[in-house]
């Protein structure tokens, strides 16, 4: 998120010149604010080019000099969770993240993937929900491509594809609930429908606009390095690539 910088703009005034120096001037309260801002920025430019130990200590940083600020505490949570896999710390920082302010969904979102990561699927259905119940989030359709995913993995499939066509609602471009729609299909029986939605999938999908042999390849290559559901989910993917 792009934040604004502290802009002290200079009024001209006939009377009380030195009044206006003092408005102008940071407190040391809003310098810290300043710093720990700067020191997120480089954070999260280190945490773009994967450079996680870095992103680590300049989050950190950013901590100590303002330890409630909600978007660095969920900065903290996403390294454990993607990078580190550290769930439950990850947890406990989005917990901290949510206690600043509850309606950050950024934060619910992530909080209901550490759950997930875990196995707490009603959990993660709570805290996709949450995620999904504020009107002012901007990211609905991957906290209800999340929900729908949890869903799947509790074999409510009809919950399930009822959450990724929301997902797809929101964003007909957001290629990853057709995976979820294709793997439902496939649970349910329904194959041919399977082959559509993840003809769909691979035809939107920006890594392979269409290319199926591309596709596979990737798939049998992931399958190799995940284990539990994801590789379930890959050999799936597989076999419904010969449909």
């Amino acid at each position: 998120m792009i934040r604004q910088k502290f802009v002290c703009v200079l009024v001209v005034l006939t009377l009380m010149p030195l009044l206006l120096l003092g408005a102008c001037a940071t407190t040391p309260k809003e310098d810290k604010v300043q710093k720990a801002t700067a020191h997120f920025q480089l954070g999260i430019s280190y945490l773009n080019d994967n450079n996680i130990q870095p992103a680590f200590v300049e989050f950190q940083k950013a901590l100590e000099l303002n330890p409630k600020d909600k978007e660095v505490l969920n900065g903290v949570g996403v390294i454990y969770l993607l990078k580190l896999q550290d769930y439950p710390k990850a947890i406990d920082y989005f917990q901290r993240s949510l206690m600043v302010d509850k309606n950050f969904s950024e934060a619910s979102n992530n909080l209901g993937v550490a759950y997930e990561k875990l196995g707490k699927l009603n959990e993660a259905v709570g805290s996709y929900k949450v995620a999904i119940a504020n009107p002012f989030y901007r990211n609905t359709e991957k906290a209800f491509n999340n929900l729908g995913r949890a869903y799947y993995r509790m074999k409510r499939y009809d919950d399930a594809m009822d959450a990724y066509r929301e997902a797809v609602k929101r964003n007909s471009d957001f290629y990853l609930p057709y995976y979820g729609l294709a793997l439902c299909y496939n649970a349910l029986g329904r194959y041919g429908d399977a082959a559509t939605a993840l003809k769909k999938a691979l035809d939107i999908d920006p890594s392979y606009r269409g290319n199926r042999e591309k596709a596979m390849n990737d798939m049998r290559a992931k399958k190799l390095l995940v284990k539990g559901d994801e590789e379930k989910d890959m050999e799936d993917l597989l076999e419904i690539m010969n449909y």
